[in-house]
């Protein structure tokens, strides 16, 4: 039975309204499937790494220290603005520099094996050569115990000091010497009161 005209005029209708939906429908996804695509990406992973921000980050943790300051061990206070003497001269004419910063350097003939609380300063290794006991102001910091050997900066101040004979005794255990010891066994010794004290090898 042949569909009447107005039937056929309807679904004629229909049919170029469907195929026009289809056809946008295809456009559109053309244009949005790539944006999607990208956002899904950008959600999954969070924001994609800079070029630049690997090879900055490798180039920081290589960099170089800077020259001698891998070898150089820096205990207390930052060395400061002491006026630089010898040691031997200091040691010459202690009166004169008592009580007034200085910066001396030399060679470490001794140290405290048990804390690292003193060393012994002198002009070299050799044993007969003058020296005096370096102390750490306050024992707000100590040196390594095996400083012995080491070169030494140490900048603070001079002064000459009563020791007890118990006291003595105590850092004569700790390795010690003591050239002029009195018949109690106390002595009086020149010492370097430190505030920062530099050490390297080599």
């Amino acid at each position: 039975m042949a569909a009447a005209p107005g039937l056929r005029h309807h679904l004629g209708v229909e049919r170029l309204e469907l195929t026009s939906f289809r056809r946008r429908t295809a456009s559109a996804f053309k244009i949005i499937g790539p944006l999607c695509l990208l956002l899904g990406a950008c959600r999954a992973g969070g924001e994609p790494p800079s070029a630049q921000s690997e090879p900055a980050k490798a180039a920081t943790a290589t960099a170089p220290a800077p020259s001698g300051a891998a070898n150089v061990g820096k205990y207390g206070a930052p060395l400061g603005s002491a006026p630089p003497e010898t040691l031997a001269s200091v040691l010459a004419a202690p009166a004169r520099f008592a009580g007034q910063p200085v910066r001396v350097e030399g060679h470490v003939r001794r140290a405290c094996t048990a804390m690292g609380c003193w060393m012994e300063l002198a002009e070299s290794g050799d044993a007969a050569a003058p020296g005096c006991r370096v102390i750490m102001k306050d024992h707000a910091f100590f040196v390594p115990t095996d400083s012995a050997g080491a070169s030494a900066r140490v900048e603070g101040t001079l002064s000459v000091r009563h020791i007890e004979a118990a006291q003595v005794t105590h850092m004569e255990g700790e390795g010690a010497k003591f050239e002029r010891k009195a018949p109690d066994g106390s002595a009086d010794e020149l010492r370097f009161v430190a505030s920062g004290v530099e050490l390297w090898r080599g």
